[in-house]
């Protein structure tokens, strides 16, 4: 019985002096946490350039409707080619150009809203979405600019 248990004392005391193999576990351990987190660096970083497109899209199309002769629609369809252009795929889902304030003189204002719904890339980050969607979240900009009037005749 004690070389048995001598015996069982050596291999206990072997088994606590090698390491092979803690690295591979360390890894398996480490490796599905990096590669999340990685990925959600990833998915953050085109919702962020989503968002910056789409800002500057309402930013456009604020600039438009504030020039005498444009109408809702050309406000519209500039913003749409905007975010297109910038890479945002998919529908417009509003843009709204409420009606000026008392009447097109300098001063008053125009504010045009872009709301976009904005699709998660990876199925970690859609855990997190607050949008109308599971794994979506909405973005709105919007852009506020004075109304420009055309210049008086040249004489």
């Amino acid at each position: 019985m004690a070389k048995l248990m001598s015996r069982v004392r050596d291999l206990i005391a072997q088994l606590h002096k090698k390491d092979d193999g803690a690295e591979l576990i360390e890894m398996a351990i480490v490796l599905p946490l990096l590669l999340l987190l990685i990925m959600g660096m990833v998915d953050f970083g085109f919702l962020f350039q989503r968002y910056l497109v789409l800002t500057n899209a309402a930013v456009e199309g604020a600039r438009v409707a504030s020039l005498p002769g444009y109408t809702n629609a050309d406000v519209t369809a500039r913003v749409t080619s905007y975010a297109t252009n910038g890479g945002v795929l998919g529908p417009v889902n509003a843009v709204t150009v409420p009606v000026t304030l008392p009447g097109p003189w300098p001063g008053s204002q125009v504010t045009v809203t872009h709301v976009y719904t904005y699709q998660y890339v990876g199925p970690i980050a859609s855990l997190f979405g607050s949008g109308t969607a599971p794994g979506s979240v909405t973005i709105t900009s919007r852009a506020t600019m004075r109304n420009q009037v055309a210049g008086a005749p040249a004489p």
